[in-house]
């Protein structure tokens, strides 16, 4: 292979999902369907919140940004997948792996905060109703997603100018579906020490800080609803903030379980399915769960299409 700045492999093979040949066409109608709903789903919310007016509000202006995250993160790795499952040699140039890379770090750090932003709303809401409209105005959602992108931003930005100043030679068979760091990083020739480094400290940050912010809001919301007398009051409250918990219990959860457990626990054969949960089933799941569980955003639907 010819040589360049910063590598001498100018290519990757993709293990792919799986090595039998006999699953191929299968797996491939089943992340198709899957790709096809989460388009729908996710492009279908966000066109709703858009033009339904009942939902023009910080919580669902929030959603719409979920929603177009979700639709962006599993592009940038379904359809390459859905290719080399119908392709004979799963190749990917250099460029294209970077480049997988570097947008899907952007989406999915960006996802983390964000679901963090609707905590805190969530929180907002329920604690200070009174204040809601004035601490959630339009100037504050705006700053808090402008905050969220630059965070993803920044932090695959980070990742991808170090990973792409590697040297790879040798092997480059990666044993996954997609350009993940941690396979990127165990093909390399030369030094990682900074690589890790920065992946324990921006990927730890990354994980705790979200993490720590959920759990500190919602244990003031717990708090705040248990001083609720009503019953129905109650239940009111533990309904705005039941989609939201889902959300985050299944991405955080399989994040963790990913990135966090020590990778001697984990057979490859985990690691995929933990990273096709969420690198395709929660995109698709997300848009189900605000859908089907929300009252608002059924009402609107209906009023869309003219059901009563």
């Amino acid at each position: 292979m010819a040589k360049s700045n910063h590598s001498s492999v100018t290519e990757f093979i993709l293990e792919g999902l799986t090595k039998r040949p006999e699953l191929q066409l299968p797996l491939f109608i089943l992340f198709l369907g899957i790709y096809v709903v989460t388009v729908v789903g996710n492009l279908g919310m966000i066109l709703l919140i858009t033009i339904s007016s009942q939902l023009h509000s910080p919580m669902y202006y929030f959603l719409s940004n979920l929603s177009f995250i979700d639709l962006c993160y599993s592009s940038v790795i379904t359809p390459k997948m859905l290719v080399n499952f119908v392709s004979e040699k799963n190749i990917i140039s250099f460029l294209e792996c970077m480049t997988q890379l570097y947008f899907f770090l952007i989406f999915v750090i960006a996802d983390g905060y964000l679901l963090t932003a609707m905590a805190y709303d969530r929180y907002v809401a329920i604690c200070s109703p009174l204040f809601y409209n004035i601490i959630m105005r339009h100037r504050v959602c705006s700053i808090m997603m402008v905050v969220v992108y630059s965070l993803g931003l920044f932090g695959a930005t980070a990742h991808t100018t170090c990973m792409s100043v590697l040297s790879f030679c040798g092997c480059h068979i990666i044993s996954h579906y997609f350009c993940d760091i941690l396979h990127l990083l165990t093909l390399s020739c030369s030094s990682t020490h900074i690589n890790e480094i920065l992946l324990f400290i921006i990927g730890g940050v990354n994980t705790l800080a979200p993490t720590l912010a959920v759990f500190i809001s919602y244990a003031f919301i717990l708090s705040s609803i248990l001083c609720i007398h009503s019953t129905e009051g109650r239940s009111k409250a533990f309904g705005t903030c039941s989609s939201h918990l889902m959300a985050v219990g299944i991405f955080f959860g399989s994040i963790t379980f990913m990135y966090v457990k020590p990778r001697s626990s984990n057979t490859m054969e985990q690691e995929k399915i933990s990273s096709v949960f969420y690198t395709t089933v929660i995109p698709m799941l997300n848009p189900l769960i605000y859908s089907l569980r929300n009252k608002d955003v059924k009402n609107a639907l209906r009023k869309v299409t003219g059901r009563k």
